[in-house]
């Protein structure tokens, strides 16, 4: 049966490590400490008094300076891994954890978790292939030497990487190496701890290497793991579950989090908030418990996002300042032109803009690539326009100095027209209706890769009725709106017909209005 040696680094707290090491080996486990040598010499005393007469107990015989993204990080998880593989032999796992961190599994689950698998547990993904790194530098960390903390002296570490650039003093990784990266929360087999130490000690250029390296504790085991062990007894993957906000900043759990930490197929949780003092007690007495089964839904990725992304609209709690606030305002009118095919919209607000002085913005919430203004990075993806459409409008609004505006839309967006037409602005609907020929349904079935050149001409036949379906359900469910304000034109109707619809919707001229309903292949594909 696994025997885990847990690898603790902390800085604070020394009664909340005390209870902490008291858990975890009174259910038969082991733990070395490092605690942090910038805390106060008090509080380590206290722990190293409180926890003297356990035996499964040990702490690193080094206490090092920490600092966040420094080497000093495994320099600690070295010293604490060296004395836990010197003082338990009967070690077979070990463990890393911080101070934040508190199981959300009995112990007798994780001993049967760990047997179950002869694998290491560590994120090891490709430095230069993976998308792991989501902001900041990137190949930098490893080519430039990095002597300074970037977070305490910004300006000093962005200078002297730009000097080093500027000298041409780009290095090497090592040969032999290929670098690897992920969470610097892993769980180890004591074999792979060992062929660790040994590497450290054989190759002293690889740990000077790592040492001048920014934040190694994300590469530095992720690598060696790697070159060590067998791809095949690599499980890429924490046991301990946490979750980063957009920001990249932690998320915390508090004490409201219990029953959905429980659910999740991790074996232990980062962070847990200093306040949630029931949901530590409630976890500590989880550890020990026996007979305890768990249900798996691990949802708690997926709830994060769906609850931070409603939040974003207003529709968690309550709404968001800039969706309370971005209203397009009482006296503006917005004119949305919805038109399945693209290509007739845009015909019709060129032939808008030479009959009429009024702005023109294209399918903005359907196409990325449609022209926009700069308007500070809001404008940039379709995630974020139609994230923050209220307020991305009322910067167009502001941006062409009018309160009329003109935007085309797909007629799909019907949950975006009902946000408009919830607005105290006044908003207004021109419907273009088309026909749609088999020649123009095959068409859209090749663009939206439903089909392609070598489609047999039969599976091609029984497709276009369903395309068909769908786009006259979708014109079905924008009228079952109701939506107030509504004009249509058709392609069937005279020009006669279709300029009334437009001079009312548009106020123009019946004279200007008459021009683009007889614009020349208007509706042609």
């Amino acid at each position: 049966m696994s025997q885990i040696a847990y690898i603790l680094l902390c800085h604070k707290d020394p009664q909340a490590i005390v209870h902490k090491a008291r858990r975890l080996t009174r259910a038969g486990d082991r733990i070395a400490i490092h605690f942090d040598a910038r805390a106060a010499r008090s509080d380590y005393q206290l722990i190293r008094q409180a926890l003297a007469d356990n035996p499964s107990v040990a702490f690193a015989k080094r206490r090092v300076k920490c600092g966040w993204g420094e080497w000093s990080l495994v320099a600690a998880t070295l010293e604490a891994v060296k004395a836990a593989e010197e003082a338990f032999p009967e070690a077979t796992h070990f463990y890393m954890l911080s101070g934040d961190c508190m199981p959300i599994k009995t112990a007798e689950y994780i001993h049967a978790f760990l047997d179950r698998e002869d694998a290491d547990f560590i994120e090891s993904f490709d430095f230069f292939e993976s998308d792991w790194i989501k902001a900041g530098i990137k190949e930098e960390r490893l080519h430039y030497r990095h002597f300074v903390n970037e977070r305490q002296r910004k300006r000093l570490f962005y200078a002297m990487l730009d000097w080093q650039k500027r000298l041409g003093m780009a290095r090497k990784v090592p040969a032999d190496l290929q670098v690897m990266i992920g969470s610097q929360w892993w769980c180890l087999r004591r074999a792979t701890i060992e062929a660790i130490l040994a590497f450290c000690r054989r190759r002293p250029d690889v740990v000077r290497f790592f040492r001048t390296t920014w934040i190694p504790d994300e590469t530095f085991f992720q690598t060696l793991v790697r070159h060590l062990v067998p791809s095949a007894e690599i499980r890429a993957r924490t046991l301990t579950f946490l979750m980063f906000t957009d920001y990249g900043m932690p998320v915390t759990f508090y004490n409201d989090h219990y029953d959905l930490l429980l659910a999740q197929d991790y074996l232990f949780a980062r962070k847990i908030s200093p306040e949630a003092e029931a949901l530590k007690q409630r976890l500590g007495r989880l550890y020990a418990e026996t007979g305890r089964e768990f249900r798996i839904s691990n949802e708690g990725q997926k709830l994060f996002s769906f609850l931070t992304t409603r939040g974003r609209v207003g529709q968690r709690f309550a709404p968001r300042f800039w969706e309370k606030e971005a209203t397009l305002g009482r006296e503006r009118e917005l004119m949305i032109v919805a038109c399945k095919k693209w290509h007739v919209a845009k015909r019709l607000l060129d032939q808008l803009s030479h009959q009429s002085n009024l702005p023109v913005v294209e399918y903005l919430f359907d196409e990325e690539d449609t022209v926009l203004p700069d308007l500070g990075g809001i404008q940039s993806t379709l995630e974020k326009r139609t994230r923050h459409r209220r307020a991305l409008m009322r910067m167009l609004f502001d941006y062409f100095e009018t309160d009329r505006l003109v935007i085309c839309m797909d007629p799909n967006n019907v949950d975006l027209l009902r946000d408009f037409y919830s607005d105290r602005s006044k908003t207004r609907l021109l419907e273009v209706e088309c026909t749609f020929t088999d020649a123009y349904l095959a068409g859209h079935a090749c663009r939206a890769g439903l089909a392609g050149p070598e489609t047999p001409a039969e599976t091609l036949r029984q497709l276009l009725p369903t395309l068909r379906m769908d786009f006259m359900a979708e014109a079905d469910r924008l009228r079952d709106e109701n939506f107030p304000d509504l004009f249509r034109i058709r392609e069937g109707a005279e020009p006669d017909e279709n300029a009334a619809a437009l001079a009312e919707f548009f106020s123009l001229p019946r004279d200007r209005a008459q021009a683009i309903a007889e614009t020349e292949h208007l509706f042609t594909d």
